[in-house]
């Protein structure tokens, strides 16, 4: 596994966003690969570089306005979170004209990152979500790795799953200790080690604010504001349910994931595939590495899941120039068809849906249902 993985993807995203707005932001936790993707642009645009957690470059920074009116062609200010002050300024330099320069901007994911300088600099800054590595920028052949060990660079390119492990390891408590103060959580860090190992073990569930609330002995709105935290800090995913005026009483609390897989297995203690096989989460698991593999190719907007109080669900439900396709994740040799895949194919108008499965063969089950294999994702795209 060579050390430098092509991320073609995202920069392509970094380059469109470029061309449209005079800033472009890179947002994505810690340790995701956003200043080895800066580093790789400025390579081949020639850009000034400013890492804000250097002591040189903070003093280049002493004044920041005479430093970067001069500037032309790309700049790059790593780490921008540490320095909020720049954001009016860089909102001087976005509106001359003639544009001199171009800024792109890289911070660890964080909601009041992302409102100041979605306030500040409103029109003119477009944002690019970065996370870890996805299956096809470290080929099909790394399914597994990728799955126990999670993408986050450190992680996946570790030289053994123990040395992986480790790195995860540290990399939560880090995360609890230091960051999640930095985004405004006051609480004690083993009482947010309870809160995140009790979203692990909800993975793939719907929230229940009270019952976890419950279990730690907080209020409710309490462990909401630290999930909407961990949302924004790109840690947590919540997909929010679909309904609409059916017949059912239909289900209306998100879903929560833990984003990357390999700190879902760390947070459960799963330290090997042969854990992870016999494991009750197996297809909890499945199912979240799964769908942000899905949603690498196809988006987050517009993306929902469905369930009734019956029974009936579908793991995901997305929009294709007003038609409707649905997505079922199943950790199974050869997924079959089930009752409650027919009600959402029936119920929801289905165009198309696919059971996404870990197998090598991708195969038809009906003209308008096929078992698709993971690695065969790209035909999603092609709709």
């Amino acid at each position: 596994m060579k050390a430098l993985i092509d991320r073609p993807r995202l920069n392509q995203a970094v380059r469109q966003n470029l061309e449209l707005f005079p800033i472009t932001a890179i947002i994505g936790p810690r340790q995701s690969g956003k200043t080895t993707l800066a580093r790789q642009l400025a390579e081949f645009e020639a850009a000034e570089y400013f890492d804000l957690e250097d002591p040189r470059s903070e003093a280049r920074l002493g004044s920041p306005i005479t430093v970067l009116e001069r500037l032309q062609g790309l700049v790059i200010i790593d780490e921008v979170q540490r320095r909020p002050d720049l954001f009016p300024l860089l909102r001087v330099l976005a509106d001359r004209r003639p544009m001199p320069a171009k800024f792109l901007i890289l911070g660890s994911a964080s909601p009041d990152l992302v409102r100041v300088s979605s306030e500040t600099l409103a029109g003119r800054i477009g944002y690019v979500d970065m996370a870890g590595f996805d299956l096809s920028e470290v080929g099909h052949g790394q399914l597994y790795r990728l799955w126990l060990r999670g993408g986050f660079p450190p992680s996946f390119l570790a030289r053994d799953d123990k040395a992986s492990l480790i790195w995860r390891d540290n990399f939560i408590r880090t995360f609890l200790e230091r960051d999640l103060r930095l985004y405004g959580v006051e609480a004690a860090p083993a009482a947010l080690r309870r809160f995140w190992n009790m979203l692990a073990h909800h993975h793939g569930q719907l929230w229940n604010g009270s019952e976890i609330g419950r279990s730690l002995n907080v209020a409710h709105t309490t462990v909401r504001r630290h999930l909407d935290i961990l949302t924004g800090a790109l840690m947590v995913r919540q997909l929010q349910p679909y309904w609409e005026n059916l017949s059912k009483r239909q289900v209306k609390s998100p879903k929560v994931f833990i984003r990357d897989s390999g700190l879902f297995h760390s947070l459960m203690m799963i330290d090997s595939l042969a854990m992870l096989e016999g494991h009750p989460k197996l297809a909890a698991s499945w199912e979240g590495f799964a769908l942000e593999q899905v949603l690498c190719l196809i988006g987050d907007r517009e993306v929902y899941f469905w369930a009734t109080q019956s029974g009936a669900e579908l793991d995901l439900l997305f929009f294709r120039s007003g038609r409707r396709f649905g997505i079922e994740f199943k950790h199974a040799d050869a997924p079959a068809l089930s009752r409650s895949i027919r009600i959402a194919m029936t119920d929801l108008k289905l165009e198309q849906l696919y059971i996404v499965y870990p197998g090598p063969t991708s195969y038809d089950l009906t003209d308008r249902i096929k078992v698709l294999a993971l690695n065969n994702l790209s035909e999603i795209v092609g709709l």
